[in-house]
């Protein structure tokens, strides 16, 4: 396969959870041939212990989406050539905004955060967003998700052991205001614009995410002179990047990295 000798791949997280989570992705696809890294978000590259034990952390309570955009655009400019991005819900969202400033080879979309604009009528949504978004509490100071929120929107329908040990694993604190900024024009897409290849993938169990949020995003792009893919996966939920059968999603986005090359 060309691609897998020649690009990188770079892997963009998403909110609350540590770049750890990508550890099992990395070996996978350095195994078909890629080069791969997975930046922490600016000052997460401590532990998950030490993060949660600085919490609340004033450093990145500060981060606004422009600031963590601007850290990956450094990152990929400084690579030999456009790279694959492949983000996981936040990081999904980067990875639209990433494609739409041109600087991928080619963008995958893990039940991506919506862009601006986009809204859903399913109360289990704003459910687990509005306590994040921390409206009427002090943005200086940062938000760590409980055990339960955790349970209820990241990893329904897994065994209370999987959630613990991904708990205890993954969780880390968050800044308010880089989750209200998804609020703003800086998470504005032009749906209209010609880009390169986009897949964007959804879990039919995901409660926070859902599969219809996820299928309008995808449905938005109207370019007829681009690649935009979809596809659904059953039994997933929002963290299918953990999930025991992670491989087989990880499979279905080296096959069609093959066919786009």
């Amino acid at each position: 396969m060309y691609l897998s000798n020649t690009k990188t791949i770079v892997f963009i997280t998403g909110a609350f959870v540590s770049h750890s989570c990508w550890e099992k992705w990395i070996v996978f696809f350095e195994n078909q041939g890629y080069k791969t890294v997975a930046p922490p978000w600016p000052y997460k590259n401590e532990s998950v212990e030490t993060l949660r034990n600085q919490h609340p952390d004033s450093k990145i309570a500060l981060l606004r989406l422009s600031v963590v955009l601007d850290y990956y655009v450094e990152i990929i400019e400084k690579l030999p050539e456009k790279p694959i991005l492949i983000g996981h819900s936040y990081g999904g969202l980067l990875t639209q905004l990433l494609v739409q400033k041109e600087l991928a080879f080619a963008g995958i979309c893990i039940h991506s955060v919506a862009p601006k604009g986009m809204f859903t009528a399913k109360f289990s949504f704003y459910k687990a967003i509005w306590k994040p978004l921390g409206f009427f509490t002090s943005a200086k100071k940062t938000y760590l998700m409980t055990f339960k929120e955790w349970q209820t929107a990241f990893t329904n329908e897994m065994s209370f052991e999987e959630q613990n040990y991904s708990y205890e694993k993954l969780v880390i604190p968050e800044s308010k205001s880089a989750l209200r900024d998804i609020l703003t024009k800086t998470a504005r897409i032009n749906f209209k614009k010609k880009h390169e290849p986009l897949l964007f993938l959804s879990g039919s169990n995901d409660t926070f995410i859902l599969t219809s949020l996820n299928y309008s995003n995808f449905k938005r792009y109207t370019n007829i002179h681009s690649i935009t893919c979809y596809k659904e996966f059953k039994g997933r939920n929002h963290f299918v990047i953990e999930q025991s059968d992670w491989p087989e999603v990880a499979a279905f986005i080296a096959r069609w990295l093959e066919k786009i090359s």
